[in-house]
């Protein structure tokens, strides 16, 4: 069983920047794509940035730029760097492991972007 725990998120001004992280319990990087995802209540669950093992990268019609997915082998950690957020990034935001019909995914954190 892989483990995802997420942590980084917070309270920010727009504008402001967070950086998220994503630690998995073991070594799946070389076989898993992994993601983040993000949830309000009004809205389902939408892409935000993965990134395959051969490091190719994908983003959301809505990052334009501001985000930027990485991550760490050594410390096991995926990360989601965010610049120029918007009100409209508040959200839960999810980390994702995928490969094949395989899936898991962490318990979520909390980003509010508020003045």
């Amino acid at each position: 069983q892989i483990q995802l725990v997420e942590s980084g998120g917070g309270s920010v001004q727009p504008g402001g920047s967070l950086r998220l992280a994503c630690v998995a319990s073991r070594h799946i990087f070389g076989l898993f794509t992994m993601g983040w995802y993000r949830q309000t209540p009004e809205k389902e669950r939408e892409l935000v940035a993965t990134l395959d093992p051969q490091l190719q990268t994908n983003y959301g019609e809505f990052v334009k730029g501001r985000f930027t997915i990485s991550r760490d082998d050594a410390r096991l950690a995926v990360y989601l760097q965010m610049n120029n957020l918007k009100p409209e990034d508040t959200a839960v935001y999810f980390c994702k492991a995928e490969a094949g019909r395989t899936t898991h995914w962490g318990q979520g954190t909390q980003v509010t972007v508020s003045s």
